[in-house]
């Protein structure tokens, strides 16, 4: 069973204006099934066939003559050397939609494909299946909380019953399709992860040292990176610790929330937040091992919020349009309370997500409550110090049944709303 791709959208409207698409993301999350259901009759090769591979890298031109364009080039990143053959072939060619490539390490492949294919290529980011896709809705507009998207968005809207199953079960493909064991699943995918895409990046001597640091990075989803403190807990160095972190976030295991620091808020703490891009992960990873206990688990809250975070870039990705300097979050020591001597005492104030868009900055809060007051929402008047950004609607995302709007420029929104 396909499960139908809110990204086919865009893929469709690219093959037509460039001769290489190139679709990346984590392992398992449906690149090769996304094109092999959209283009039926290419050819489709995966250089996960060693033979293939080493063809490829000794012989590109040879392996041009037995694969005639188009095609779907699964696993690109194996054979980088094929790029300048790939770019010579588009700049003969008088049809676009030529080279369908798949690849799963960004950085890297990123750095070779603009360097080879600069203008000839449009590179699509997918990510797992987000909740829209899991309940079948064709809203396709990325997440902002105004009037205009709140409306609109109510057009398609579907109760996302279970939200508890769908946050433990993840979002691979593979979970949805058929009777996946899930302990299996997230073992097998731990493993395969290891020894193929760290393997690839970087020698790990110890895997039951790194296997504790990914288990000690889940267990902080949801907060400010720490590199001390976890180099401390995992029993290496920070310096390690932060190129290893670098790695899961070029193979798209993680995402780093980068704090909003305007200079109008001077005690803005300038370390990024970190979300695991699939909350399944993250629960195999921490043990949670049923909906049940995480619900009332001791992390639910900040998974609950990994959650939204990765579906609000899914909302984005899916659309074609790029996040990456879009989102941030915000936490800083900038209110003062008055006490009885006359002393001034720090609080700090925090913002979950802020949303940048022309030239508006919508502050968001995620709360895992269906009890939502408007003293959640308490720091969004932060904002207002930055005099060269005007405050939009804030939000409250939560588990309350219905659209209510607190205030003039606040409004609680269900999850269903993303």
């Amino acid at each position: 069973m396909y499960i139908q791709r809110s990204i086919e959208e865009r893929l469709a409207k690219v093959s037509k204006m460039f001769y290489v698409v190139l679709v990346t993301g984590p392992r398992q999350v449906g690149k090769s099934t996304l094109l092999k259901y959209n283009f039926p009759n290419i050819n489709y090769i995966t250089f996960d066939d060693p033979l293939l591979l080493s063809t490829a890298n000794q012989e590109p031109g040879l392996f041009f003559r037995n694969y005639e364009t188009p095609i779907i080039i699964d696993e690109i990143q194996y054979a980088k050397d094929i790029l300048p053959y790939i770019k010579m072939i588009a700049d003969k060619s008088n049809e676009y939609g030529i080279f369908y490539l798949t690849g799963s390490q960004q950085f890297h492949l990123m750095k070779n494909i603009s360097e080879s294919l600069a203008g000839r290529v449009s590179i699509l980011e997918l990510q797992g299946l987000s909740a829209r896709e899991i309940f079948n809705v064709k809203f396709n507009k990325h997440f902002i909380p105004t009037d205009e998207y709140i409306n609109e968005r109510k057009k398609d809207l579907k109760e996302y019953t279970n939200i508890w199953n769908i946050i433990h079960k993840g979002s691979y493909p593979a979970m949805y399709k058929s009777e996946v064991d899930w302990t299996e699943f997230y073992s097998s995918y731990v493993k395969t992860y290891l020894q193929r895409d760290i393997n690839d990046l970087i020698n790990v001597k110890d895997q039951i040292v790194f296997m504790n640091f990914l288990t000690a990075l889940a267990a902080r989803t949801g907060e400010i990176l720490n590199y001390e403190n976890i180099a401390s807990e995992v029993g290496v160095s920070a310096p390690t610790i932060k190129n290893w972190i670098s790695i899961l976030e070029t193979s798209g295991i993680i995402y780093l929330l980068q704090p909003y620091t305007p200079s109008a808020l001077k005690r803005a703490i300038k370390a990024p937040k970190i979300y695991f891009r699939d909350t399944g992960l993250v629960c195999y990873l921490t043990k949670w091992m049923t909906p049940e206990t995480l619900k009332v688990g001791a992390k639910s809250g900040n998974i609950f919020e990994t959650f939204v975070i990765s579906e609000i870039i899914k909302s984005y990705t899916n659309e074609g349009v790029d996040y990456r300097g879009s989102i941030f979050y915000y936490r800083g020591k900038d209110k003062t309370r008055r006490v009885r001597d006359g002393e001034h005492i720090e609080l700090e104030s925090e913002i979950d997500l802020i949303i940048e868009e022309n030239n508006t900055v919508y502050p968001i809060e995620i709360k895992m409550t269906a009890n939502p007051k408007i003293e959640m929402a308490k720091s969004f008047n932060v904002l207002d110090k930055i005099g060269s950004k005007i405050r939009g609607t804030g939000a409250i995302i939560c588990l309350y049944d219905k659209v209510l709007y607190l205030k003039e420029d606040l409004v609680v929104l269900p999850i269903e709303f993303i």
